[in-house]
């Protein structure tokens, strides 16, 4: 496998796809009036949206292979790979792409919560699914930002265009919160996954040996990214997945400090912890009492 091309620029997204820049760092593109582009792995330096309207292939993002469905938004930050299996296949874009660079949004209100909207970091088989009027919602706020690069560029430009991106996301947010609430049976299979996933965990020699599970860990045991996953169990339980985590840890603690043939050292050794230090202010932290006062208050 060879290394991914880089994209640099907006400008070299447009060149590729035979589309003029009208802004240096921001384009709508519509992907009919775009030229073939060769199918290959990218890496990106800039933020790349894609509405797809139809099946286009078999796209890679990551290690993830996905089938784009019809009104399906992929999300992809800087510094992600993306694409196509190599080949010196040549392929017509379909549907939209929203493409700006991180340079638009710098010192704006929107760069400093990019990394909030979560989704930038979701695999490929986490994509939106959108409805016709959602996808409606979509091609309208694209199309206010189309109608800004139609004009010339002026001391308002760049705040109308920056602020159209963010009710976009914001609009995805809801959407992304909508598409948990509809797909909410495959998240009960998935809770029930981690609990099972946590359960042999802690009866295993794992705490010892390994420590305590991390999200990433969790996430990937059960095939999903760490931001999906720790978003999806926060709005399933409304606690974070490390929260979920700990918490699991401290029901291990309290039924192991009931057994007063171990010192609170051999619980904490075997819970994970390389000082009993640490285990007695973690314990205290989320019970309210150290281990030795909760075993003694339940003698």
């Amino acid at each position: 496998m060879g290394k991914p091309l880089r994209i640099e620029s907006v400008a070299q997204v447009n060149n590729d796809r035979g589309q003029k820049t009208l802004h240096p760092l921001v384009s709508v593109l519509d992907q009919s009036l775009s030229t073939p582009v060769k199918e290959a792995r990218y890496i990106t330096d800039v933020y790349m949206i894609f509405l797809k309207d139809e099946k286009c292939g078999e796209l890679k993002y990551g290690r993830n292979h996905y089938d784009y469905e019809e009104g399906t938004l992929l999300f992809i930050a800087p510094g992600q790979v993306f694409g196509f299996e190599e080949s010196e296949n040549m392929i017509q874009p379909s549907g939209w792409a929203l493409v700006f660079h991180p340079d638009l949004i710098r010192g704006t209100h929107l760069g400093k919560c990019i990394n909030e909207y979560s989704f930038f970091s979701y695999s490929a088989n986490e994509a939106l699914h959108v409805s016709d009027a959602e996808r409606g919602i979509v091609l309208e706020c694209f199309n206010k930002i189309r109608y800004e690069l139609a004009h010339t560029i002026d001391k308002h430009s760049r705040t109308l265009i920056v602020s159209n991106i963010e009710m976009f996301l914001n609009y995805c947010v809801r959407f992304y919160d909508r598409q948990f609430l509809t797909r909410e049976h495959i998240h009960k299979d998935v809770l029930t996954g981690f609990e099972g996933l946590l359960n042999n965990y802690f009866q295993s020699e794992n705490l010892q040996t390994l420590g305590l599970p991390s999200v990433s860990y969790c996430a990937a045991q059960l095939n999903l990214s760490p931001k999906y996953f720790g978003d999806l169990v926060k709005k399933e339980t409304g606690k974070s997945a490390l929260e979920y985590i700990q918490l699991k840890l401290i029901d291990a603690a309290k039924e192991q400090i009931l057994d007063i043939s171990k010192s609170v050292s051999e619980v904490a050794y075997k819970l994970g912890f390389k000082y009993p230090s640490h285990f007695t202010r973690f314990f205290k932290q989320h019970v309210g009492h150290s281990p030795n006062e909760y075993r003694n208050s339940l003698s």
